[in-house]
């Protein structure tokens, strides 16, 4: 029996991968809905609010209307406002109503105030059917401290929320409610963190 030569193998996987463009095909084929999602980034590893704003600027890039409400770091300059603010400000208005996370600013009745202002701006934002993604960065912290009440978002979320809007909501420790509702939820597992070698946060990586 002669042995397989190049050309078998090439066969062979062209084969294969004609098997799964056949099957991928088919299940692109019956997915035709197109919708405004509910979609929550959470977990203790790093890129929850960096995957979000890669959505957010994707909108911005297809010319998309969109919008940020910061709920905790608002305290502080990050990149993405940054460069929203300098050079995309029509397409995409950024409030950053956050004064730092809870054990910087010490006063619990100031963050709740904080925390609720935030929130009506958001819902502002969302009932807005011009825009097409609305981002709620580290609004999961604010309802971790029950800062917002879940059952308020959640009802706001399943039957205010347009019919394509998509909103994005960040942040650890996402409440089960939230989750439930979500079309999509992505946990963001911590394996290593420079962090914990003594790295400190640095500009470009973490802000």
């Amino acid at each position: 029996m002669s042995e397989p030569t190049d050309r078998d193998e090439i066969d062979r996987h062209n084969a294969k991968m004609a098997k799964k463009k056949a099957a991928r095909d088919k299940i692109m084929a019956g997915k035709t809905e197109e919708r405004g999602l509910i979609i929550v980034h959470t977990g203790k590893g790093k890129g929850k609010s960096s995957a979000a704003f890669g959505m957010i600027f994707r909108c911005i890039a297809h010319g998309m209307p969109c919008a940020v409400v910061q709920f905790i770091k608002g305290g502080m300059e990050t990149g993405e406002r940054t460069l929203i603010q300098e050079h995309f400000a029509d397409a995409c208005p950024f409030y950053a109503m956050g004064e730092g996370f809870t054990w910087e600013t010490q006063d619990r009745a100031r963050d709740i105030e904080m925390a609720q202002a935030a929130w009506t701006k958001a819902k502002e934002l969302i009932a807005d059917e011009t825009n097409r993604m609305v981002l709620l960065d580290e609004i999961n912290i604010a309802l971790r401290y029950d800062y917002i009440d879940i059952a308020e978002v959640v009802a706001f979320l399943t039957e205010h929320k347009p019919p394509m809007t998509h909103v994005v909501l960040t942040g650890r420790n996402a409440k089960e409610e939230l989750i439930e509702i979500a079309d999509l939820a992505t946990e963001m597992e911590l394996l290593k963190h420079p962090f914990r070698s003594g790295v400190k946060a640095q500009a470009g990586v973490e802000f």
